[in-house]
């Protein structure tokens, strides 16, 4: 049985947020952000990052709509943009707990290391 056609978008729209959040850069904002909004000095201290790696991977995330950026005079905040996106983490976190030798045995998918050039 083929997919239907909706099926198939839906299935490249998961792919894109899964993507989006397979980088490590991203992923380690998204983690920090988890704790509430931060400014992108704050982002670059907590993640090792970067400034520029940082905005860019923002930016990134922001036209994903995973984060949200809010001007509070001249400096931008970011946040969060659903506290659905905090609960898949607490939701990867869980799995990774209850299955993580399968996951830390897996050749299959490699991990890039961040690249904070």
């Amino acid at each position: 049985m083929a997919l239907s056609a909706t099926t198939t978008q839906a299935l490249r729209h998961k792919a894109k947020l899964f993507n989006g959040l397979a980088d490590l850069s991203r992923l380690a904002i998204v983690e920090v952000l988890r704790d509430g909004p931060l400014r992108v000095g704050e982002i670059v201290t907590a993640t090792g990052l970067s400034q520029s790696n940082a905005s860019n991977h923002l930016a990134c995330l922001h036209d994903c709509g995973l984060v949200e950026r809010e001007q509070q005079g001249r400096y931008v905040s970011y946040h969060l943009s659903d506290d659905r996106v905090a609960g898949l983490l607490g939701l990867a976190d869980g799995l990774l707990a209850d299955a993580a030798e399968g996951f830390y045995d897996c050749t299959r998918y490699a991990v890039r290391e961040r690249n904070d050039a």
